[in-house]
């Protein structure tokens, strides 16, 4: 019996023809052809590195913390299905840490790992290594430990299916959550929370989704392929903001990202807030939004880091508004108290993009006395400085070990609008998997460097 409906199917043609007719690249090339290109160099990948290394563990040639290592190092070189983030490496490495007995973890990782011979087993290994996730949790948190340091039960999925894909690349799709959002977003499939149903429901629809595109374009559409369509999709998440090129007006930017009830196609699918939203559009100075900031009686500057708090605030941290009229002083603070560490931050409205400048020695003055306050006032064990702006053109890693040298920061963070947008979108959508920790949002913090959009997809969403 088909999943999709007439009205469904309609609406992956519609995103499929988005996907085939993307303008090409700043490299020259269309979305497909490099879609085409990381499936070749994961198919070499997998047939050179990954199978061979995944075998050996299996047959028990490989020990376990080694086969680990190894499946870290290959994704850190070779990033080309986003396992080294949050429901990948970490989740494997969490469950390595937090387990008692390591021969019973080796175990039920070999015969999870392990590719299922049909659907029955599929779903059985899903809840089988389910419970004994849930049991390893429970335990760690019995012992006096916090569940920040669990592993999370709904990263198993993707888990299992990223080394079930690697086996049989033809019969199991990764359950990417970005797919999964955007299969949702667009009325195709609604999640039931019965991971092992929903992970066969997911992939019943691919297998509807390849013969369909296969009619559409008369060409075969493999999984790689129909995931490439959905990453698309999902790598343009916010389309109300529009590069300068796209837009008339100043006037229609903003309707863009605040569609008037009257103005609407479609449903909206973002669980993005305009006020977040805007953050792109406010980041390069547009000048629609200085006029608008100046009927609303403020500056785009002011409006712009009141906005970045909003943004600290929904995803969960005590902030607190600096800034302008306080004389030498960071634009704000957001503090995860539970989680021992704070964020002092600074907004940059720049149409070129944010280059430290003559900002430098002021930034050095006025982050040591605040982190100073905060290391010894509030004993928190670390503090990051971050800059948002919409986009960083220096050559930045020379300042940023200076900066970490000679103050109290622990990192810097060049965060990009967009990226800010992209964890809000992350957190919005699953509040229960993206937290304020060392596993969630504290991780692209103490990464440092440039964070943008496709950096917060790898590393939160996968």
């Amino acid at each position: 019996m088909a999943l999709l409906d007439e009205q469904q199917r309609q609406r992956a043609k519609e995103v499929l023809n988005e996907y085939l007719s993307a303008p090409l690249g700043s490299d020259g090339k269309t979305h497909v052809e490099n879609s085409t290109i990381l499936d070749e160099n994961r198919i070499r990948l997998i047939d050179t590195e990954l199978k061979p290394l995944l075998s050996e563990y299996l047959i028990g040639n490989l020990e376990l913390t080694v086969f680990k290592s190894k499946v870290d190092s290959i994704n850190k070189v070779n990033p080309l299905w986003g396992f080294k983030g949050i429901k990948g490496q970490m989740f494997f490495n969490m469950v390595v840490n937090v387990a008692d007995d390591m021969d019973e973890c080796n175990q039920e990782l070999k015969s999870a790992l392990t590719v299922p011979p049909n659907e029955q087993i599929a779903s059985s290994r899903i809840k089988t290594f389910s419970s004994y996730v849930k049991r390893l949790g429970d335990k760690w948190v019995d012992a006096g430990n916090t569940r920040y340091g669990c592993p999370k039960i709904g990263s198993i999925t993707f888990f299992l299916t990223y080394f079930w894909q690697i086996q049989d690349r033809d019969t199991y799709p990764v359950y990417y959550t970005n797919s999964v959002q955007k299969m949702t977003d667009l009325n195709l499939w609604q999640p039931t929370g019965d991971s092992a149903q929903d992970y066969l429901t997911f992939k019943h629809i691919h297998e509807e989704l390849s013969v369909f595109f296969k009619e559409v374009t008369g060409k075969k559409f493999n999984l790689y392929q129909i995931e490439h369509v959905f990453w698309y999709k999902g790598g343009n998440p916010y389309e109300a903001i529009k590069s300068e090129g796209d837009r008339e007006s100043g006037e229609s930017a903003i309707m863009q990202i605040i569609p008037m009830q009257e103005k609407l196609a479609l449903l909206p699918e973002s669980y993005v807030p305009p006020i977040v939203a805007i953050l792109p559009l406010m980041a390069i100075n547009d000048e629609s939004l200085i006029e608008a900031s100046k009927k609303s009686g403020t500056s785009l500057e002011r409006a712009f880091e009141k906005y970045i708090n909003a943004a600290l605030t929904i995803l969960g941290y005590q902030t607190q508004l600096l800034g302008q009229g306080k004389g030498r002083v960071p634009d704000g603070l957001a503090k995860a108290m539970d989680e021992n560490y704070a964020i002092i931050w600074d907004a940059k409205v720049r149409r070129d993009g944010y280059s430290f400048g003559t900002d430098d020695r002021a930034i050095r003055e006025y982050i040591t006395k605040q982190s100073r306050d905060m290391k010894k006032g509030q004993s928190l064990r670390n503090i990051y400085y971050m800059i948002v702006s919409s986009k960083f053109t220096d050559e930045y890693d020379e300042i940023r070990s200076s900066i970490k040298m000679e103050t109290y920061v622990n990192e810097v963070s060049l965060v990009e609008a967009d990226a800010l947008v992209a964890m809000v979108d992350a957190k919005l959508r699953d509040p229960h998997q993206i937290n304020l920790g060392s596993d969630g949002l504290q991780r692209l913090f103490s990464i440092g460097g440039v964070i943008t959009a496709k950096m917060v997809r790898e590393q939160l969403i996968g």
